[in-house]
């Protein structure tokens, strides 16, 4: 690298001594004449000196070319000049003054005349040669930059300088179990093929967003010890086609170089999609470069000890080829972090932060159900802020707990609004909290808040108090039933209905659409009336989709879900009637304090009935 630098620096200066070197030619000479006229004085015309010579003034006279230097006899100089193919002694005797009288003594410059004349004959064509020159060198830069586009822009991570291990990864310990074996064969290669066992060719990570796919294919290169290529689905794709096909070769031509390696390709549903769907023909850039990832993962040529590892989100969109044993082997899902998970995370990144005495990392993790392992470091680091931004020494559970909310909901925003608004909400956030706590399955409310976030004026968390696989149909219907609280507390207090709960009627329509349409859970009984959801290649129904219900029976769904809402709807009027006093001492303290945390409500409501 050093030795390059210098050739740059090298070639820059040589040109910069041959542009110097033409200004030079170009213009010394003006420049010496300027320099020279300067320094000998006034210009006087040639009557004038021959007047001058005549009347004996002039000492002596230098003749260089046509210019005319003088000297006289009080000391003074003088410049002239004459014709410049005229003699000095021709131009005496024409003014009748004998040449031999006149002390001139006369500088031949002819051969610095011929130089000069050559040079800046042959200086436009040396700059319309260097012109040409580099005009060629950045046409070839230019072809080489697009015979380039087929190279690999996979990042390589050596050998020893991965230094993400399992250690640093916490909340999917099943899939760190499937991985360790992945390990143990790129240590470890000749054990299994000792007995005949096939290596596998990779592994293909699903999960949601944020649970830490990129992080253990990181750590399964650094437990390996091996070079680690990563790579995202969407830099194999270019402008000019055959380009992503080229890039998968080469990428595996370097990793196979370097065996026993890891090549991980990030968001692989962006080139893996099923082929053949949609509107885009065989021709595809995007099918031919994955036709040419299932040739490298399992084609004639053998691919031993390069190991693949795949991360998406949208494992239903990949094609089948693509998921078949012989190219990924493992499949391995990631689930969000349960409690015990997400506990060992909080851990992790609380490293290097400076937590007080009283943080209970459990209590903190009961808070944060349905939050990713990205989700929890950001709460962390935004708990960090928010203590540093309050001149604080250490990070408390205050400040753990405003970060979890403004993970969650957003910032907190101080609109204005009148007392009506506030009031409104109050009641509104209230409905949610009595009818939440009165309903035997539900889980008890974390805190209630006027405070505006994101794009509400206000909030009621409710956190699971457990992780659940299953959700029951009763369970379910009172989730609703809380969901509609807000609007009830609205029509009972008010006898008047708000935009406000527009978002809670959005989701409890959703919710019982698919306990209706999806889940079986109606009068209509177990049946899935919704169309088929297979996506083709723009991430859209396809185009060819028809509904799989009659006109009849859509009519029927309708009346059901209408059916259910306004029989959860008439259970939430009820239970705000009968606890109206209860309602209004939480909007009172509401609107005195703006935020109740669980203690501060169930003072007012008492404890939550254990039978959830």
């Amino acid at each position: 690298m050093k030795k390059k630098k210098f050739e740059f620096k090298l070639k820059v200066n040589v040109w910069t001594l041959v542009i110097g070197a033409s200004f030079v030619i170009l213009f010394l000479p003006a420049l010496l004449s300027l320099f020279e006229t300067k320094g000998l004085g006034t210009k006087v015309e040639t009557s004038q000196i021959l007047n001058d010579i005549k009347e004996g003034k002039v000492d002596k006279v230098l003749i260089q070319n046509e210019k005319l230097l003088l000297t006289y006899k009080d000391g003074a100089a003088k410049i002239g000049t004459k014709e410049e193919n005229q003699s000095f002694a021709e131009l005496l005797s024409k003014a009748s003054i004998d040449p031999s009288k006149v002390n001139y003594t006369v500088v031949d410059q002819s051969t610095t005349k011929i130089v000069w004349g050559v040079l800046g004959a042959l200086l436009p064509i040396l700059l319309m040669a260097g012109l040409f020159y580099f005009l060629f060198k950045a046409q070839t830069k230019g072809a080489q930059d697009i015979f380039s586009f087929g190279r690999s822009k996979a990042k390589l991570f050596a050998k020893g300088k991965q230094s993400t291990t399992f250690k640093d990864v916490a909340g999917v310990e099943d899939a760190k179990k499937e991985l360790e074996e992945v390990v143990d064969f790129l240590k470890n290669p000749g054990k299994y093929s000792s007995i005949g066992a096939r290596t596998p060719k990779g592994a293909l990570l699903f999960g949601p967003a944020g649970v830490g796919k990129t992080l253990l294919a990181r750590a399964v290169a650094g437990e390996a010890g091996v070079p680690f290529f990563s790579m995202a689905g969407s830099e194999f794709m270019e402008m000019l086609v055959g380009v992503g096909a080229s890039r998968v070769r080469d990428l595996f031509a370097q990793a196979k170089a370097q065996a026993p390696s890891i090549i991980f390709i990030d968001e692989i549903d962006a080139i893996g999609r099923q082929r053949g769907r949609g509107l885009v023909g065989g021709h595809d850039e995007r099918e031919q470069t994955l036709n040419q990832i299932l040739v490298e993962m399992d084609g004639f040529t053998p691919n031993d000890n390069v190991f693949v590892i795949a991360a998406t989100n949208r494992g239903d969109l990949l094609d089948p080829a693509l998921l078949r044993p012989g190219r990924f082997d493992r499949r391995v899902v990631l689930d969000m972090p349960d409690k015990e998970g997400r506990e060992a995370i909080l851990k992790i990144h609380a490293r290097g932060k400076k937590f007080g005495k009283r943080i209970d990392w459990g209590r903190v993790a009961n808070r944060t159900v349905g939050f990713s392992g990205a989700d929890l470091e950001n709460m962390l680091n935004e708990a960090a802020i928010l203590a540093a931004r309050g001149g604080k020494k250490e990070i408390v559970m205050e400040d753990i707990e405003e970060a979890a909310t403004k993970v969650k909901l957003g910032p907190a925003k101080k609109r204005l609004q009148s007392e009506m608004d506030r009031k409104i909400t109050a009641y509104h956030e209230g409905g949610h909290a009595v009818v939440t706590h009165l309903l035997s399955q539900m889980d008890p409310v974390h805190r209630i808040s006027i405070v505006a976030r994101g794009m509400s004026l206000g909030h009621t968390l409710i956190p699971p108090a457990a992780d659940r696989t299953h959700e029951t149909k009763s369970r379910i219907l009172q989730q609703i039933i809380a969901m509609l609280g807000g609007r009830a507390a609205e029509q009972v207090v008010f006898n008047e209905m708000t935009s406000g709960a527009s978002n809670d009627i959005a989701q409890s329509t959703k919710l019982v659409r698919a306990m209706v349409v999806e889940w079986g859970m109606s009068d209509l009984g177990p049946i899935n009336m919704g169309p088929d959801t297979g996506l083709g290649d723009f991430g859209q129904l396809e185009w060819y989709e028809q509904s799989q219900v009659s006109q009849a029976m859509q009519e029927k769904i309708d009346n059901e879900v209408k059916k259910i809402i306004d029989s959860c709807y008439k259970e939430a009027v009820e239970i705000v009637k009968k606890n109206r006093k209860t309602l209004d001492k939480i909007a009172d303290a509401l609107l005195e304090k703006e935020t109740l945390d669980r203690d501060d409500f169930e003072k007012i409501v008492g404890e939550k009935s254990s039978k959830s």
